[in-house]
């Protein structure tokens, strides 16, 4: 992967996604495939069929060492020390005054290395905060962004298609695990996450065989209705499950019990259980949400047609009572849908009076609970 002094960095299927006719754009210093051809029939194939994804603007982050797990203990909210080898977790890194610097998952490879997954806005941070919270821990803080391209295949579809190109056993993977194996004849780690609300796997792989890989799986998945997808429709799959996206409903301004996120902190962790960065202040914030939650993340469903926006007011008799944080036309529901921070009075499920301000029109809104969509297992 490369960068120029001026422009955005490219991954290893740069070309390939140029030679496939995709619409590219520039995320988060990437350029990346925004879409191939139409948004609603790449969602489409995700909840029916499966998709194929470059995901390779993501920061992989290595931790190695005798007390990398103490030092994750005490960089992030989690307690990494639970995470058996061969498994992941979804957790937090926060600030000291608790704000969520990052959502992460973390991957356990061996008994003393640790992959860490950041959001390509916040890898640079991420590991600027891992590195700086290393000192005193014997332990290495690894930039590995370079090292990995990473494919996902999403999608109901996906188990069957991945079968045909590995003979690792995916059946016994469960959700939130890796392990290493062999994908199209090249190794790669294998991991059953992802960020559609769907079932399927995330492939790490070195960037030499990142097009090998692509082309592969397109060739297994043709017959199975497998379509290359963008970052377009990954945030209305993601949207539709209700995951949230750093910078939209997560933030610096947020700690994770604002989030409604809270489960993710655990504060009696086997190691360094009081100490970790942000304990103090996100203990207050958990006594804080449980007496009087200011404000709850709510799924929004229109009645009409208008869409709502990142930043736009949610509304109840004339009064803001909330802010839409991410808003789309949903092909699932074939509405438009949000999710929204809004007031604890009037968070409810079908709550009666709530509105979005779209431009100066007060359009009304269903509260619903998240997720939107849940994939019938």
């Amino acid at each position: 992967m490369s960068q120029t002094a001026r422009g955005p960095r490219h991954t290893a299927l740069d070309a390939l996604h140029r030679s496939l006719g995709a619409t590219m754009t520039d995320f988060a210093g990437w350029d990346m495939p925004l879409r191939y051809g139409s948004e609603r029939d790449e969602h489409n194939a995700v909840r029916t069929k499966a998709g194929l994804f470059d995901l390779s603007h993501m920061g992989e982050l290595t931790v190695t060492g005798a007390q990398a797990v103490d030092l994750l203990n005490h960089a992030l909210v989690g307690n990494i020390g639970s995470v058996s080898v061969g498994r992941a977790r979804y957790t937090m890194i926060c600030r000291e005054d608790g704000g969520i610097l990052d959502d992460l998952i973390v991957y356990r490879l061996a008994e003393t290395e640790y992959m860490v997954v950041a959001n390509a806005s916040n890898a640079q941070t991420v590991l600027d905060a891992l590195t700086e919270r290393a000192a005193g821990f014997d332990a290495e803080v690894r930039d590995d962004r370079d090292a990995y391209a990473l494919i996902a295949v999403q999608g109901p579809e996906s188990p069957g298609i991945l079968k045909a190109v590995t003979d690792a056993d995916l059946d016994g993977l469960k959700y939130y695990a890796g392990l290493p194996g062999t994908v199209a004849g090249v190794p790669a780690l294998i991991a059953r996450t992802g960020y559609t609300g769907e079932d399927g796997f995330e492939l790490f792989v070195a960037p030499e065989h990142a097009e090998k890989l692509w082309q592969t799986l397109t060739e297994a998945g043709a017959p199975a209705g497998l379509v290359p997808c963008g970052l377009s429709c990954r945030d209305t799959l993601r949207l539709e499950a209700g995951m949230p996206l750093y910078g939209n409903e997560l933030t610096t301004s947020l700690t994770p019990f604002d989030a409604g996120l809270g489960r993710v902190v655990k504060f009696d962790k086997t190691s360094h259980g009081d100490d970790f960065v942000g304990h103090d202040a996100l203990a207050a914030a958990a006594e804080r949400a449980e007496s009087a939650p200011p404000r709850k993340l709510v799924g929004l469903v229109a009645e009409g047609r208008r869409v709502p926006r990142s930043g736009m007011s949610v509304v109840v008799d004339g009064e803001v009572v909330g802010t839409v944080t991410s808003g789309a036309p949903s092909p699932t529901l074939g509405k438009p849908i949000a999710m929204a921070y809004v007031d604890a009075a009037h968070a409810e499920p079908g709550t009666a009076g709530v509105a979005v301000d779209i431009r100066g029109t007060h359009e009304p809104y269903e509260v619903v609970a998240l997720p939107f969509y849940k994939r019938q297992k």
